[in-house]
């Protein structure tokens, strides 16, 4: 009761007219980034962050909140219509959605995926609402010890659970260690890898760093691919949607297993391009029909749909909760509040209610105004796609230029972007992941600090993690986490052997 009582007072902040019209600034902004290919959710927050620099927190992270939702309804279009995913997540829904536009039914594919997403979103903000208090005022009990076994955690759960080459992840994750040392010790204030440099006293900023990665790089993917854009047209009008949603709730269960399976890939490192996979395999698994799956059904847009974002949603949970982030997204959004002075983590919740409660309730209008919007401007924003790369791309570079600038004032930030934007570029030529990178980044420096307290505190003893019962248990559950894949490999072998086994008695 408590909770919901918070949650109207929210209501009241998030539907002022200021915020409102930042909601859907935010969500137009959004809807762009989400339909040009290589932009996406992270690059877009990332890229648009400076605009809210002069802004109230609240205003401000309504606004990016509001880009991610975009983002994440935007590429659907590009899937469907286009057959080219606007974000990785986006990958699974071409598989039914370009099928169903060739043949005609793009307004339905369309509607279909815009209200699973919605759904999908729904059920990752009412995690948030009742389960973020709870998690938060657990963490109230936590010290610098508990702290760092929740990093621990978050870096085992990342290279354990990660679909990656594991030493990729723990390169990339080395990178981002390596970057955060840069500058000025927190603990005992001597300078670590400036080398005589007066630009670097500060340390790499992470969103001249994210900018870099994400968006640069991204030009230069795409210049390198020479993407042509050749897509159906989708009229959607009322009698279309009217028409879908009645069809949608014969697809209820579907619907609630892509939710499920969303928001414990978000609040675990899984990640929405895991969810979206995951959703589409099991909605196949258990369909009646299976065999139309990649010709046309639109329960595969559905279920991918639904659980990319309900995973890209819940994500933000451990953000809030604990000020961990649980995808590239919330990693950026957590450096943004960090900008503003703002602590992510279960204090949050206490000192600043204001502000959480509004953000939650702006997640609500965020998604039912994301909906309301992408239904009905639908050609508009495919009609973005037909303007030649050549032009957009020199436009993008402008806005990640202004972005990095801004940051410090500094034409130094600017040639920083495009070392990494190189940077960036190899990487992702060479698959290494750039979300373990930017995750230790943003906590290798808090990691560090929480360690190095702890061994204060202990004098250097190591015991300290296993020294109660709650520090432990976290301690061995990310111990297990990282080993598991090496457990996992060999029961898939054991089984592997005794199917060949079979199959030799058999012959």
């Amino acid at each position: 009761m408590e909770e919901l009582n918070a949650l109207m007072g929210g209501f009241a902040v998030a539907m002022s007219w200021h915020n409102v019209a930042l909601m859907l600034a935010g969500i137009l902004l959004g809807i762009v980034v989400g339909v040009l290919p290589g932009l996406g959710g992270p690059n877009g927050v990332a890229i648009l962050l400076p605009l809210t620099f002069s802004m109230e927190p609240t205003s401000a992270i309504i606004m990016l909140s509001c880009i991610y939702w975009g983002a994440l309804f935007g590429g659907a279009i590009t899937s469907i219509l286009f057959n080219i995913p606007g974000e990785a997540w986006s990958v699974a829904t071409t598989f039914d959605g370009y099928p169903m536009a060739q043949q005609g039914e793009a307004g339905r594919a369309l509607t279909s995926a815009f209200t699973g997403s919605f759904l999908g979103a729904l059920a990752g903000v009412l995690l948030i609402t009742f389960l973020a208090p709870l998690v938060a005022k657990f963490a109230l009990r936590f010290g610098p010890p508990e702290f760092f076994a929740v990093y621990f955690l978050t870096f085992c759960s990342f290279i354990g659970m990660g679909k990656e080459a594991k030493s990729k992840i723990v390169i990339a994750m080395c990178i981002g260690f390596a970057l955060a040392a840069v500058g000025m010790d927190t603990v005992s204030g001597t300078l670590r890898m400036t080398y005589g440099s007066t630009e670097l006293l500060r340390g790499f900023d992470f969103l001249v760093v994210v900018i870099g990665l994400f968006g640069i790089s991204e030009i230069l993917m795409t210049m390198e691919e020479g993407i042509a854009f050749r897509g159906k047209r989708a009229d959607i009008d009322l009698k279309v949607v009217l028409k879908t949603w009645a069809e949608l709730p014969r697809y209820w269960m579907t619907l609630i297993r892509s939710s499920i399976i969303g928001c414990w890939l978000g609040v675990t490192p899984g990640g929405a391009t895991a969810a979206s996979f995951m959703g589409y395999g099991v909605a196949k698994k258990f369909a009646r029909n299976r065999e139309t799956f990649g010709r046309g059904n639109v329960e595969g847009v559905i279920a991918p749909e639904c659980a990319a974002h309900a995973a890209g949603t819940s994500a933000l949970l451990p953000m809030l909760a604990l000020g961990i982030p649980g995808s590239a997204t919330a990693a950026v959004l957590l450096g943004g509040l960090m900008i503003w002075g703002l602590q992510p983590g279960p204090l949050l919740f206490t000192e600043q209610k204001t502000f959480v409660w509004g953000l939650i309730a702006s997640m609500y209008l965020g998604n039912l105004a994301g909906l309301i919007v992408v239904l009905s401007t639908v050609p508009l924003f495919a009609a973005i796609l037909r303007i030649p790369f050549a032009i957009i791309a020199p436009l993008i570079l402008v806005v990640c230029a202004i972005g990095a600038y801004t940051v410090h004032n500094a034409m130094f930030d600017v040639w920083l972007m495009l070392i990494f934007g190189v940077v960036g570029y190899v990487l992702k030529k060479l698959d290494y992941p750039l979300a373990p990178l930017v995750l230790a980044l943003v906590l290798g420096d808090r990691a560090e600090d929480s360690f190095r307290q702890t061994m204060l505190m202990s004098q250097g003893e190591m015991n300290v993690f296993w020294s109660n019962g709650l520090v432990g248990t976290i301690m061995g559950l990310a111990i297990l986490v990282l080993v598991w894949p090496v457990f996992g490999g060999m029961i898939d072998a054991r089984k592997r052997r005794r199917a060949l086994q079979t199959q030799g008695a058999t012959d």
